[in-house]
């Protein structure tokens, strides 16, 4: 049990997140190095990241899935998960963070807090993921380490604990100071800044560098008693003690320690590879893995131990040289090969025929996997992201928030001996990636793939000419509407159906009104316990919610509806749960038909940084594209637009963007609700 117990706190599982371009990979990759999980630093630039192991990503220069791997520092074992900056694949983030006990946020020294790093923070918090910050590419003209840091208060609302200053700036920037330690860090050009040294710290910075640990020293105060007992004494502070004050807040998530560097000069990843160890949660350092019993419906926990029952979640699904392979967290007891183990959500038994411990694209056999372990399983046919697994107590683990799509395309092979090859890659891909869905087009017999973004299918078409060898013809890009209503109305209506000469008839009598925005469909009733329809309620819930999954106008899923079922009857009870459903069914229809039925379009989160030279122009072309801007914040030379922007209106802007801005404006986009299409 101790040697178990030993083994456990030596294990990180952490993530690297960030917003697209903060240099994510490239700290990754440092990391393997340093750490001799490769011997050679892999280059985003130059397509050689070992984490970004696909084609298409080497080809693009960013992640597009996450890769596991597994490396050694300190003597603990760090299981990394690097994951995509890119807003159409944040499913990627989110279902890593699911499984993780701990992160580093990366943020760029120049861009500070953007919008994707928002979304990734907030991903974290729901997870409740203790995290690390590193602030990278100080070398880089108009880097500010300490703008970040504010950055990371006034969005976050967090409380970032400084443990580094740097030194020097911009092309400049050739070292930290280490505040604990009130030594500097400087790196050896020669040798790939594999060697560092502590020295004395330079006199220019001496004073900054006392300001900062006595901030330093405050903040800790505020976050233990003994800490500021000691404090105000003017004790000795031992380093062993602060490290431990710091672990302990920083796991409780009361803050945030941040560190800084250049990860493409190989400049702050060792004193960051010390503080995953010092300060990230080990799996004995989180609480159990909580679930439900399916039988009971009661909340349950495992304990993080090998001989605790074994509990798991499949976070990711690969389809391998034609195998499925499975990536899954171990929470709980252990597996080995040939063993069976049973998929709560399905209440199927599977066989495992093979664990592999995962290198990004290569694997490493194993015979059995314990607690707190994240490895790769092939065996499970049946299992997709998000499903338990167990051996012999089912729990229902919390299961991965899927998003919904928001674009699509018509695809079809270019040769018809390609459609049945065609379908089968489709599938494939839809079992890989849960936020690309797959449907055909009854009407028009089209085969329609939907998904996050342009990128998102983009990549997915170039997948299936890549890697399945089916040249394909692709339609325009689609938007995914939705329908609502913007009347309320009283609907009284009887669905009368003859069944062996004898007449069977449900009536129900309800009021339809319009739900705020992102509310979905809402059922409730005044009808009191006692009335004999009552237990029908569920038949007549079914009825409405079938009936809103094709809408009125153009048949795109009906939401936002507020429904009240006032009174309801039937003639026979043998029939009763047909004849409600079916009534309620064609009654809200009806309903809608007859309350003003309206199309609703995706609304983006738009984030436009251009310099201000461009300003003009952008906000026009914005404006053009009926945009709604809801802030201008003006930096020195460059401004950054927050919009909200209908998809109908936006395709095609990275191109625009780039020629009003001759190249040097970016920006990001993402789904944000539905809201009404404006006309005209």
């Amino acid at each position: 049990m101790k040697k178990e117990i030993q083994r456990l706190q030596k294990i990180r599982n952490i993530g690297i997140a960030a917003h697209i371009d903060a240099g994510k990979t490239t700290v990754t990759e440092r990391i393997l190095y340093y750490t001799g999980r490769t011997h050679k630093i892999g280059e985003v630039h130059e397509g050689t990241a070992t984490m970004d192991y696909l084609p298409q990503e080497q080809e693009r220069g960013i992640t597009i899935t996450s890769a596991v791997t597994t490396c050694y520092w300190n003597e603990h074992e760090i299981q990394i998960i690097d994951t995509p900056g890119h807003v159409d694949f944040t499913i990627e983030v989110e279902r890593s963070l699911r499984v993780l006990d701990g992160m580093v946020a990366v943020f760029c020294g120049v861009g500070g807090v953007e919008p994707q790093s928002e979304t990734v923070w907030h991903q974290a918090d729901k997870y409740r993921v203790p995290r690390i910050a590193f602030v990278n590419k100080l070398d880089r003209i108009g880097a500010d380490f300490f703008h970040v840091a504010e950055m990371i208060v006034q969005k976050f609302n967090a409380n970032p604990i400084l443990l580094q200053i740097p030194l020097g700036a911009e092309d400049g920037f050739f070292g930290v100071v280490d505040l604990i330690k009130m030594q500097a860090i400087v790196w050896d050009e020669d040798d790939l800044e594999a060697t560092y040294r502590y020295i004395s710290i330079p006199g220019a910075y001496l004073e900054k560098a006392n300001e900062y640990r006595e901030k330093l020293f405050e903040k800790l105060s505020l976050l233990d008693d003994s800490f500021m007992e000691l404090y105000l004494e003017g004790a000795q502070l031992d380093e062993d003690f602060i490290h431990k004050i710091i672990r302990e807040n920083t796991i409780s998530m009361r803050c945030v320690p941040v560190l800084c560097g250049a990860a493409l000069r190989n400049k702050g990843i060792q004193p960051l590879l010390d503080a995953i160890v010092m300060y990230l949660p080990s799996p004995l350092d989180v609480p159990p893995v909580k679930g439900k019993n399916p039988e009971t419906g009661q909340e349950e926990s495992r304990q993080v131990s090998n001989s605790e029952d074994f509990s798991a979640l499949a976070f990711k699904v690969v389809m391998d040289e034609g195998r499925k392979l499975v990536y899954i967290r171990v929470y709980s007891g252990e597996i080995k090969v040939g063993e069976d183990i049973y998929n709560v959500n399905l209440k199927k038994k599977e066989k495992i025929s093979r664990i592999y411990k995962i290198h990004a694209n290569h694997r490493e056999r194993m015979d059995e996997a314990g607690a707190g372990a994240i490895v790769g399983i092939v065996g499970l046919k049946e299992t997709s992201t998000g499903h338990s697994l167990t051996k012999n107590r089912p729990i229902l683990l919390e299961p991965i928030e899927i998003y919904q799509p928001v674009i699509s395309i018509a695809v079809e092979p270019r040769r018809n001996v390609d459609q049945d090859k065609l379908m089968l890659a489709l599938q494939r891909i839809s079992e890989e990636d849960p936020t690309f869905v797959l449907k055909t087009d009854e009407d028009s017999y089209q085969t329609v793939v939907s998904g996050m973004g342009e990128l998102h299918l983009d990549v997915i078409t170039r997948r299936i000419k890549e890697e399945f060898g089916i040249d394909l013809l692709v339609g325009k890009p689609q938007v995914v509407y939705k329908e609502t209503i913007e009347k309320s109305v009283h609907v009284d209506h009887s669905f009368e159906k003859a069944i062996n000469n004898i007449n069977h008839k449900g009536t129900v009598s309800m009021d339809i009104s319009p739900n705020a925005r992102g509310e979905g469909i809402s059922f409730t009733t005044n009808i009191t316990e006692e009335y004999p329809v009552r237990p029908y309620m569920t038949a007549i819930e079914e009825g409405i919610i079938e009936a809103s999954s094709i809408g009125i106008l153009k048949g795109f899923p009906l939401t936002d509806i507020v429904v009240i079922l006032q009174d309801a009857s039937f003639n026979n009870p043998d029939f009763a749960r047909l004849t409600l459903k079916m009534a309620a069914y064609e009654a809200f229809r009806k309903g809608c038909a007859d309350a003003g039925p309206v199309l609703l379009v995706p609304i983006m989160s738009l984030t436009v940084t251009t310099p201000n030279e461009f300003l003009g122009d952008i906000i026009s072309d914005l404006n053009a594209r009926r945009c709604q801007i809801l802030s201008l914040i003006t930096k020195e030379k460059i401004t950054v637009i927050n919009a909200h922007s209908p998809l109908t209106n936006m395709f095609g802007y990275s191109t625009d963007v780039r020629s009003l801005s001759q190249g040097r404006a970016s920006f990001t986009m993402f789904f944000s609700h539905y809201d009404r299409i404006e006309h005209g």
